[in-house]
């Protein structure tokens, strides 16, 4: 976020959104899950406090559950579904009230074949605040797409990214950058003009999770088929390739941009990475089929959903130790932080319909 973006919401008053024909979720459900660390009751002497374990609340909310990303803008959580195989007639773009797992606003995405109903359906998910925008990954049509926040309007589909996974926005550069897990590709599309400004191919690669460095401008995709991190800028039209875990499937940095953190679906595993040095670091068990990684930017801490175990992991920055697990449905597949709070997606199906959860998880 840029630092007009900053000043701009540390005075701006977010209104409430209200659309017609929104569905409400079902009640939310709080769950403090017990600490198995207490700090020793004091008699004159100071003890230091150890962590407490993650306050979780959640909710039943959609199906299909794929991603989610917050917008400080609009306090809303945006989080993308899509139901079936093509062709998908059931996908939304929906903004979540982030203190009460409330849905706000849904979004259908546009109709891409009227004979059978087959929606543009939507799977990643990246906010831009600077330009109020929202941006998703159709998956299954080779393309992204641009929503606008307010209006819910449907802005572009720009194409040509073979099996779109992810897609993360570098608002300092006005960038927002896709991985095309099927064509081996990092594209760089402009958040101003909504066109495509860059691409990098490389044979044989299968990008999946990617983030971004502001400061830098720096791109870092996971490479799941060749256990690397494929590094690239729109300045340049060099790639440099860094070594990782087994099966890096997701990314995230430190705050300071220097460490990039791997969730590794094949050692079921997170592994850390010195983006400047190009040097791998540790390697944490976390459980089996580790899918989506997030950086908690208050703490450091490094939280990763688990899908197989059905579990979710919090490791502290240096990867030493596991600080705590916790329990969830089946199926958590992304974990996002913002606004003080972690949010975990599953496809568990778990609520009274057939709903997937979300949580929110507080790690203080």
């Amino acid at each position: 976020m840029t630092l007009a973006t900053r000043r701009r919401l540390a005075t701006a008053s977010v209104a409430a959104i209200a659309v017609a024909g929104a569905v409400a979720a079902p009640a939310a459900a709080s769950a403090h899950l017990p600490s198995g660390h207490h700090a020793a009751p004091s008699h004159g002497h100071h003890h230091p406090t150890k962590p407490s374990a993650p306050s979780v609340k959640t909710a039943s909310l959609l199906t299909g559950q794929y991603q989610s990303s917050y917008s400080a803008r609009n306090h809303l959580l945006w989080v993308t579904s899509a139901v079936g195989r093509p062709p998908v007639t059931n996908s939304k773009l929906t903004a979540v009230d982030p203190r009460t797992l409330t849905v706000k606003k849904t979004i259908t995405p546009p109709v891409t074949d009227e004979s059978t109903g087959a929606l543009e359906a939507v799977y990643g998910v990246a906010v831009d605040d600077e330009h109020n925008n929202v941006w998703v990954t159709n998956t299954r049509n080779n393309s992204v797409a641009v929503y606008n926040q307010k209006t819910g309007a449907h802005l572009a589909t720009l194409p040509d990214v073979g099996h779109s996974r992810e897609v993360a926005v570098d608002e300092r550069h006005d960038l927002a950058w896709a991985t095309g897990n099927g064509d081996g590709s990092v594209v760089a599309f402009s958040t101003r003009t909504l066109k495509e400004v860059k691409r990098f191919t490389l044979d044989g690669s299968s990008p999946a999770g990617i983030a971004v460095d502001e400061r830098t401008g720096n791109a870092y995709a996971t490479d799941l088929a060749g256990n690397r991190i494929i590094e690239v800028n729109a300045a340049s039209d060099a790639i440099r390739l860094i070594p990782t875990g087994e099966g890096p499937i997701s990314i995230a940095l430190s705050k300071d941009g220097r460490t990039a953190y791997t969730a590794d679906q094949g050692g079921g595993s997170v592994t850390a990475v010195d983006v400047v040095r190009g040097v791998t670091g540790k390697s944490l068990a976390t459980g089996e089929g580790a899918l989506s990684v997030a950086v908690d930017p208050k703490s450091g801490e490094v939280v990763v959903a688990n899908r197989t175990a059905a579990t979710l992991t919090v490791a502290d920055k240096a990867l030493r130790k596991v600080v705590a697990t916790v329990p969830t449905n089946a199926n958590p597949n992304h974990v996002e932080f913002g606004g003080g709070n972690g949010w975990v997606l599953d496809k568990s199906g778990a609520g009274a319909n057939g709903e997937d959860t979300l949580y929110r998880v507080s790690l203080r």
